[in-house]
Order: structure tokens, then sequence, then C-alpha cells
């Protein structure tokens, strides 16, 4: 088994991180009159946690072995239509009003691009996905590619 086709982690960006730190400050700040060497532990103890519980909630994104996972869900790529790139105007469009509630979507504000993907699925209540990335045209190929891999596949079965 190689690389997958696709893979990313939607970490945040330095705002992010540096909202994690500076929290971390404040809690510093905050308990630096009661007991310094409290403080200073307390407040590491809170950046070391920060940093975990962004590690641990920061969704994946990968296209391999005919499936797409994007966070916790998974959907088989044969179920999925064309994907189409969009700027942070088109997932704002995709997401403002208008927008079907039922569509699945693994989101993240701090990432600008993203790929929207209709469900083919007629049983599937979900019409499409609206996946974050950061390489939102690798994303889409990487999809194509899968699509067009299945798709040669089962004619050589049929």
């Amino acid at each position: 088994m190689g690389p997958a086709p696709y893979d990313e982690r939607l970490w945040p960006g330095p705002g992010g991180w540096a909202a994690v730190l500076g929290f971390a400050a404040v809690v510093l700040v905050a308990l630096l009159p009661v007991e310094p060497r409290l403080a200073v532990a307390v407040a590491g103890a809170t950046a070391v946690v920060g940093v975990v519980l962004v590690a641990v909630t920061a969704p994946r994104v990968r296209v391999a072995e005919g499936v797409l996972r994007a966070g916790r869900a998974h959907i088989p790529v044969g179920l999925l239509g064309v994907p189409a790139v969009l700027d942070r105007d088109g997932v704002r469009e995709a997401l403002g009003p208008g927008s079907d509630a039922r569509a699945y979507a693994c989101f993240r504000s701090w990432v600008a691009g993203a790929v929207e993907v209709p469900v083919t699925d007629p049983a599937d209540p979900t019409p499409t996905w609206l996946v974050s990335s950061r390489r939102p045209e690798d994303l889409r190929e990487a999809l194509l590619a899968e699509q067009r891999r299945q798709a040669a596949h089962s004619e050589q079965i049929g």
C-alpha cells in the first residue's frame, strides 16, 4: 500500500496557535499575584493542554482506497459527483442563506479554500459534502483520479 493520493490536516493558522499561547499567558498573568511558581506551572500546563486539544481536534482530510474521509465521516468516492473548487467567497455562498442544512460540512474558518462534492447516492439524504482544504485543487484532482480508477476497475470486472 503506497501513500494516499491526498492527505491533509486542517491545522489552525498562526492566529489559532497565538490564541492558545495567549490564553496560557492570560492564565500566567492572572495567577502571578497569587503565587509565581504556581502561575508558571499552571500556565505551562494550560499551554500543553491547549496544544494537545488543537492536535486532537484538527480534522484530517484524506482520499485513499476509494474513500473520502473528512474528519470522522467517510464516503466512497463512487457515490460522489464531480467536485468543485471553492474560494473564500464560494465557501461563504455555500454556507450562507439558502444552503441546504442536510449538507455535510468539514469546515474550518481559518482555511480559505474548500471542495464541494455532490452526493449521487439516491438513498443518502446528504446532498453535498463541503470540505475545507488549503489545497482544494489537489483535493479535487485526487477525487477525480480515484473516481477514474474505480470506473476503470469496474469496467475490467464487468
